[in-house]
């Protein structure tokens, strides 16, 4: 049976073939002794946004109209060009395949010159509007555009939907969705590139964001690293969350510019942009003079009455926005040092507590800025060096 989508989109892509280009990689070790495993030295990880996105796949999600699309080539405009991501990370430049299979050229042009504010379009950004699903050719049509650009760093996949292709016949949802993820799993530790697959959430909300990928947890554990972007309430538009194999567990907060369509990444920790305004005003206060009393906040906060102020320091205390310490002191969130010389005072028999000597709690790390690697080492083992 002949395939109803031909792959010819992305073959038909321009392309001046380089006579000495090396040939393609051998097929990957997959087998060793634990000593021969041990005794191997790996290549670091290849970065399309170094602490953000590394080689693998990267399931990117987030509700409808979130800005997820504005995200995604803005990312590809960085990476291809070699720029800032976000506006703040630098990143190092390579080709960068983008499938906007929900979106037209003309549509695609209109919102490439708003992220450019008149700057020239990076030639090493391709973008294609058809493409047929993974199981159907597009494994195949990727795979050949990688093929003529060895020195690739990020596909991106918007939306994954209309690339995952049916379910295979009997297979349960979970399954599926694994198998799913599957098909650009394997092109992505072939290639030794970062593919993104721009996704949705579910409607209803959840304490934890994994959850909040629509359909089953087969996404996200076939995924190398999962990011939700979730909408803010507070002062930033949105917030970042990231979690993986080969990256660290956090969160950061954006701004949305309107005009341009592009994201910014703001400094300092998340809680310090999504709290409402007499909380962020209270918590530049502390952060500036920790160990300050609610006192001593008025005194830098007069238009904010004093009431007004013990109240909402009291529930900031207990919201885990401030530390409060004894003698009525506040701290940042992120100081658990109490005064020193003053013991804490236990809440539970107002007996001074002696600090104990040991290691932050696993799941508890210390809240802070925005802490991104600066690992953009060479590619995949299995790929020449960038």
């Amino acid at each position: 049976m002949t395939n109803p989508i031909p792959p010819l989109h992305l073959y038909s892509v321009p392309r001046e073939q380089d006579p000495e280009q090396p040939p393609p990689p051998p097929r990957p070790r997959t087998a060793w002794t634990a000593d021969q495993l041990m005794a191997t030295e790996f290549p670091e990880p290849k970065w399309a946004v170094p602490g953000l996105l590394s080689e693998g796949v990267n399931l990117l999600a987030g509700p409808p109209k979130v800005g997820k699309s504005w995200m995604s080539l803005g990312l590809g405009l960085a990476v291809a060009s070699g720029g800032r991501a976000f506006d703040s990370v630098p990143v190092d430049g390579g080709p960068v395949l983008y499938l906007a299979l929900e979106d037209t050229p003309r549509r695609l042009q209109n919102r490439m010159g708003k992220l450019l504010g008149g700057q020239p379009a990076p030639a090493g950004l391709t973008l294609v509007t058809e493409c047929p699903p993974l199981p159907q050719g597009g494994n195949e049509a990727i795979a050949g555009w990688l093929d003529r650009n060895p020195d690739a760093r990020m596909v991106v996949i918007d939306v994954f939907a209309k690339m995952r292709g049916p379910s295979p016949q009997g297979a349960s949802a979970y399954d599926a969705d694994y198998a799913a993820v599957g098909h650009a799993k394997r092109l992505a530790d072939h290639y030794g590139v970062a593919v993104v697959l721009v996704h949705h959430v579910r409607k209803a909300g959840s304490d934890d964001f994994l959850t909040e990928v629509s359909g089953t947890n087969g996404l996200a554990g076939a995924a190398d690293a999962t990011l939700v972007l979730k909408r803010s309430r507070g002062q930033a538009d949105g917030v970042l969350h990231v979690t993986g194999r080969d990256v660290e567990e956090a969160e950061y907060a954006l701004s949305l510019h309107q005009a341009s369509g592009a994201w910014q990444m703001l400094d300092g920790p998340v809680t310090d942009h999504t709290i409402g305004d007499t909380r962020a005003a209270i918590l530049r206060a502390v952060r500036n003079n920790p160990g300050a009393k609610p006192k001593d906040i008025v005194q830098a906060l007069p238009e904010v009455d004093a009431d007004t102020v013990r109240r909402t320091c009291s529930r900031m205390a207990a919201d885990g926005q401030l530390t409060k310490g004894s003698a009525g002191r506040y701290f940042p969130p992120e100081n658990r040092t109490q005064d020193e010389g003053t013991p804490e005072v236990s809440q539970l028999s107002d007996c001074p507590v002696t600090p104990a000597d040991q290691p932050e709690l696993p799941g508890q790390p210390e809240t802070r800025g925005v802490r991104l690697s600066d690992s953009d080492g060479p590619t995949h083992a299995n790929r020449r060096t960038s």
